[in-house]
């Protein structure tokens, strides 16, 4: 018997669920149908596919007339070209200091796209314009790199959610001052389903003029693309994908999933469920003595103040992160998969272990 056909060499439990990442989570069945269907015969590689050319199609239906997809591999690699097709050499970026570019991204921004990031510490997550005028200026200094772009992210990497006025007052504000917007959509998904309204309130009727979308938090196996709303403030996009190791060859296995996520409502349904388990986890921790929820719920997060030998001890079954080691707060995120069992399974755990 081959062993590779064992259960007892099945590398994982199918039935396990946690709460540290979105990413923790499968693909959609629904994905992986269409990567099936995308599988038959031969298709021309590097994005001259049909899955790319109708790609197009479900990207315009979203955004606009001119909104053009350029699918890549990860969010990283999205925000990093991004950035670069709306920034010269000495061009720097304004973001939050929370922000995901400068966080999470192992200075990718910094050593592979050759970016500046001027940070600003917000209490929320999200940037205003007057937060952003703490960085804007210099523009004639040479000495100092010239402020092109706000890098604002929808939603936040603590679990916020700009309003689309919020939204459009920092286009407004960054457009005065010869500056781009661009939006880290990786969970834009769960911040429209928050809002109830559609993507393009938000980004194309708000100004934006770039963004990252989100494939891979919302139920594919990977990739994103790089959605360019504002073609007259892009450079090169094609040549800076290439040259930034984000050119997929069988490119139609990335554009078949945002395909399957984004011609119907599938986005849509895996984040509202996501956005509905997270607030049916926080209502839980209602009552629950040593537990503070720090911001609003308003996507599929859950940020909270518990005491850290809490933590490590509900770590031993749930896989979750600690968020500030220095501040016992912790992240708990839901997925289009999280059940209410999952949900209700863990606040029965988390009681238990707040009761010692």
């Amino acid at each position: 018997m081959n062993p590779s056909n064992t259960d007892a060499h099945r590398h994982h439990d199918p039935e396990a669920r946690g709460f540290a990442s979105d990413n923790y989570a499968g693909a959609h069945l629904e994905v992986l149908a269409a990567l099936t269907l995308a599988n038959g015969g031969h298709q021309v590689a590097y994005g001259e596919d049909d899955y790319t050319d109708n790609l197009q199609q479900i990207v315009r239906g979203h955004f606009g007339a001119t909104a053009q997809a350029f699918p890549v591999f990860n969010g990283t690699g999205a925000n990093v070209v991004a950035l670069q097709a709306v920034t010269d050499r000495w061009g720097a970026v304004i973001c939050a200091e929370s922000a995901h570019i400068n966080v999470n991204e192992g200075g990718a921004p910094e050593r592979m796209g050759g970016l500046k990031l001027l940070t600003v510490p917000t209490p929320d997550g999200k940037l205003t314009p007057e937060l952003i005028d703490r960085q804007a200026w210099g523009w004639e200094d040479e000495h100092r790199a010239m402020p092109q772009v706000v890098s604002i992210t929808q939603n936040t990497e603590l679990g916020t959610v700009y309003t689309p006025d919020e939204i459009r007052a920092i286009c407004e504000h960054a457009h005065a001052h010869g500056m781009k917007v661009h939006l880290d959509g990786a969970r834009i998904a769960n911040a429209a389903a928050s809002l109830n309204v559609p993507m393009r309130t938000f980004t194309t009727e708000a100004g934006v003029d770039i963004l990252s979308l989100g494939g891979t938090k919302n139920g594919a196996v990977f990739g994103e693309a790089i959605v360019v709303i504002n073609p007259d403030a892009v450079r090169k996009m094609k040549h800076l994908r290439k040259t930034s190791m984000q050119l997929a060859s069988k490119m139609r296995f990335v554009s078949v999933q945002l395909e399957a996520l984004f011609a119907g409502d599938l986005w849509l349904r895996n984040a509202r469920h996501a956005n509905e388990m997270a607030a049916r986890l926080a209502e839980g921790m209602r009552g629950i003595d040593g537990v503070e929820v720090l911001y609003p719920v308003q996507s599929n997060g859950v940020f909270a103040r518990l005491p850290h030998d809490v933590s490590e001890r509900l770590q031993k079954s749930f896989r979750f992160y600690v968020w500030d080691e220095s501040d016992s707060v912790v992240r708990w995120m839901c997925s289009f998969d999280t059940t209410e069992e999952d949900v209700d399974v863990f606040l029965a755990a988390l009681k238990e272990e707040t009761a010692w």
